[in-house]
């Protein structure tokens, strides 16, 4: 399927992706790793919940960390323009039969709650309670010096689908990786802020969670995480890198939390805002696409992920897999 020429003028207008809602089995043990080790900022906090965020944000979080019986995702937020954007929303998820639901979220405004058509969870909102800024509270920097969330990326049982549906509300594709055989798109990136990515889809079972991204100052600091990771219990939490992916040129990292959901710490991606920019298309056969150098990808890379609570995952038509190490 080729990909779908941008949608200048979606049906609603999405300014960046937020947050993301993560269920923990152990809180303590979660905080330990996102605070003390990553370097996010607690901005509230109680026996069940943790709300954080990174130092370039003036919103109130980024990542809740709720503690739970089971480890899931509990939704996807993204940033909407203002405020009759979101009836806009409300009315466009309607009218495909999706659910719409006006719910109460601590520390948020007026915020609607759907779905996709695979049943990834999403809220939208507009007002966010606002934090002083830190950016230039250097002494509060430690960890990976965590600047700000990035992107989700997400297992898509059908890419061509998703691509098509996150096109329509407004999504432009980037770089793509299709499959030379069928035709058919294997992955995707796709943005609104115009960075290489807010949303990117990979082919498998899903939908599932593959990983959220933040965005850190240098690739020295992914040097240092992996430093103090290693000598403080987390070696076995590293997963993939350093290196630098051939899509999205960015210099990466992918560590595990203590349940297993993947964060990728990145930096270096391109400017994409141009609107008439034309997508970058890779081979599913090229093996720079996901690394351009360092170590491949481990089969957990391309076989593991977090699951949406409530979603059963389904597996994808598209049997096509690159070169995976063992």
């Amino acid at each position: 399927m080729p990909v779908p020429a941008p949608n200048l003028y979606p049906p609603f207008n999405i300014v960046r992706l937020s947050h993301v809602e993560y269920r923990v089995t152990d809180l303590a043990a979660s905080r330990a790793f996102y605070v003390d080790t990553l370097g996010l900022q607690v901005t509230h906090e109680d026996d069940s919940r943790i709300y954080l965020r990174a130092m370039e944000e003036r919103g109130h979080h980024c990542i809740v960390l709720e503690q739970a019986d089971t480890a899931d995702v509990g939704v996807l937020g993204f940033k909407l323009y203002d405020e009759p954007d979101l009836d806009k929303a409300a009315a466009f998820f309607s009218a495909r039969g999706l659910p719409v639901e006006w719910v109460e979220r601590p520390h948020m405004g007026r915020t609607l709650r759907t779905r996709d058509p695979w049943g990834i969870p999403l809220e939208f909102y507009v007002r966010m309670e606002r934090l002083e800024p830190i950016h230039q509270k250097y002494r509060l920097y430690h960890g990976v010096k965590p600047l700000r969330i990035d992107h989700f990326n997400m297992f898509a049982a059908d890419v061509d689908g998703a691509v098509a549906f996150y096109n329509e509300i407004g999504f432009r594709v980037t770089e793509y990786t299709e499959d030379d055989d069928s035709g058919k798109l294997w992955a995707a990136w796709m943005h609104r802020k115009g960075g290489v990515h807010d949303v990117a889809f990979t082919n498998g079972l899903g939908p599932r969670l593959h990983h959220t991204a933040f965005w850190v100052p240098n690739p020295l600091n992914i040097i240092d995480l992996l430093d103090l990771m290693s000598t403080t219990g987390y070696v076995g939490n590293i997963e993939r890198g350093p290196g630098r992916h051939g899509i999205s040129n960015a210099f990466f990292l992918y560590v595990r939390d203590p349940d297993g959901h993947r964060i990728e710490i990145y930096c270096s991606d391109y400017q994409t805002v141009d609107p008439d920019l034309e997508p970058i298309k890779w081979s599913l056969t090229d093996p720079q696409r996901q690394t351009l150098w360092g170590a491949p990808a481990p089969r957990s890379w391309f076989e593991e992920g977090s699951v949406f609570a409530g979603i059963e995952p389904a597996p994808s038509a598209l049997k096509a897999q690159p070169i995976v190490a063992p």
